[in-house]
């Protein structure tokens, strides 16, 4: 228990949960979306299950992140996943007025919630291990007090979209952004990023613009587009 006594050990800490603080919103939003299609009696043991499967998750890619992302064509494959995600959800929406409400599948949304941290993680989980320097105990009581932290954001998340719908879209794109980012920032392509700076954000802008064009407006407007 020395390590309690430990001066580094509380400043590493605070960074860690600082760190998951600002890099978790994207994660709330992605929780939030997917859990949102269930019962209501099921969305806060999705946020739970989710959120903390999730950090579990991040604990096991804070050994291999760095390594992973040295792969070429990795996170090409994960943006893309991304943006199939936040198609997804958009569809799950299911705007029809007049129709009855349809629910999702609790282990549907778990699997949507891990899938999408897994992706939207990769980045995140460097800095932390740099925080953390190595100390297990240090990167998982983090991790762990980082739960509270995302559940309470998720939570929230939900119930506004309850209450602005038009929250729901924004979510979606912001899906679509981190999509983009994640695939230009691919191995491959490093040298021509670094070659055109711009196209870091063009790529988000277009990733947004893709998820909420076909997963909002395109459906609706072949519905208007079918005869009656």
């Amino acid at each position: 228990m020395e390590i309690l006594h430990s001066a580094d050990f509380w400043i590493g800490l605070v960074k860690i949960v600082w760190i998951n603080i600002i890099l978790s919103g994207d994660n709330a939003v992605v929780i939030a979306l997917a859990a949102r299609s269930l019962p209501p009696h099921q969305q806060r043991k999705a946020v739970f299950w989710g959120s903390g499967a999730a950090v579990v998750l991040r604990i096991a890619l804070t050994v291999v992140a760095a390594k992973l992302l040295e792969l070429s064509f990795l996170q090409i494959i994960g943006g893309c996943l991304l943006l199939w995600i936040g198609l997804q959800l958009l569809s799950d929406d299911g705007d029809d007025e007049g129709e009855s409400k349809s629910y999702g599948n609790l282990m549907a949304a778990v699997r949507t919630i891990l899938i999408a941290d897994l992706v939207m993680s990769l980045d995140n989980v460097i800095a932390v291990a740099a925080a953390a320097h190595g100390n297990l105990v240090l990167l998982v009581l983090g991790l762990a007090i980082s739960i509270p932290l995302v559940i309470f954001g998720s939570t929230l998340m939900i119930r506004l979209m309850d209450r602005f719908p038009v929250i729901v879209v924004l979510g979606a794109a912001l899906i679509g952004w981190v999509g983009g980012e994640t695939i230009v920032s691919d191995t491959s392509l490093h040298d021509y990023a670094m070659a055109h700076p711009a196209l870091h954000y063009v790529a988000a802008a277009l990733g947004a613009a893709f998820v909420v064009g076909v997963g909002k407006f395109w459906p609706r407007a072949r519905r208007a587009a079918s005869p009656q």
